[in-house]
């Protein structure tokens, strides 16, 4: 994904590895009923990171290449994809100037990460690098702030550790994204959410957190250690039982590249 200077995940990379497993496997089964994912499908994983999207899909039968820009996560790509039998190819590059050839694919897909990108750039890249009658898909799988609960506390604290960070408090629905796909071309817009209890053990969720844009991606060492003494403090005092439980909701905007019109 899109390394923003103040945000780095390769600072983070092996947490990353370890404790952001991904997308939920339904996720998988509700974006084929629109086309995307099948097999055989030359399929583009923007900001893959660790490559857990394009395993998915690959496990799936799509001919599945990723593209980053941070080395360091792609090597820890690669060690997952070791430990599940697989060779997925990799580019290191941006979402803006991927170097692919125009039509190079029948699916581009981003999976929580267009946010980092400069999107009217990577959107027109998008579409240039998707074939007449090609997809782009957008998704994210968000973690939800509600009253009292863990994700509310657990943001109320890297706020504490790092007042810079202005991510928290989000919803899971990006209506932007939408509009970025109209803007460059893409029609027949759709879009689905539906929401998920994901169960984190307190080391789990520890580790979750440390590998995110406000923690380890952004805070030096030192800082990552202290917010993390002070996040096992506040699991054990106000959240003791295992495992925690921690609604997220799924979303997902499709849009359709034309087909080429006849003069």
């Amino acid at each position: 994904m899109f390394d923003h200077p103040a945000v780095q995940f390769g600072r983070t990379a092996d947490d990353y590895r370890r404790h952001r497993a991904g997308f939920p496997g339904i996720f998988f089964e509700r974006i084929a009923t629109y086309g995307i994912g099948a097999a055989g499908q030359r399929l583009l994983d923007l900001g893959t990171g660790t490559g857990a999207l394009a395993r998915g899909f690959a496990l799936r039968g799509a001919a599945v290449t990723g593209l980053d820009p941070s080395d360091d996560m792609l090597a820890q790509a690669r060690v997952l994809d070791a430990e599940a039998g697989m060779t997925i190819g990799y580019r290191s590059a941006t979402a803006e100037a991927t170097g692919f050839d125009d039509a190079a694919f029948d699916v581009v897909i981003a999976g929580q990460c267009w946010h980092w990108f400069d999107r009217p750039r990577a959107a027109a890249e998008c579409h240039r690098l998707v074939r007449p009658g090609g997809a782009l898909a957008i998704a994210h799988f968000d973690w939800l702030p509600l009253p009292g609960n863990v994700v509310e506390a657990t943001e109320t604290l890297i706020r504490q550790h790092n007042p810079d960070w202005a991510m928290w408090g989000s919803t899971g629905i990006y209506r932007d994204w939408l509009t970025d796909m109209a803007v460059a071309g893409f029609e027949a817009l759709e879009s689905f959410s539906f929401d998920v209890a994901v169960p984190y053990s307190h080391e789990a969720w520890c580790g979750r957190i440390r590998a995110s844009a406000g923690v380890g991606a952004s805070l030096t060492d030192h800082k990552v250690s202290v917010f993390d003494a002070a996040h096992r403090a506040l699991l054990a005092d106000r959240f003791p039982g295992e495992p925690l439980v921690v609604p997220h909701r799924v979303f997902a905007a499709i849009g359709r590249k034309p087909h080429a019109t006849e003069d």
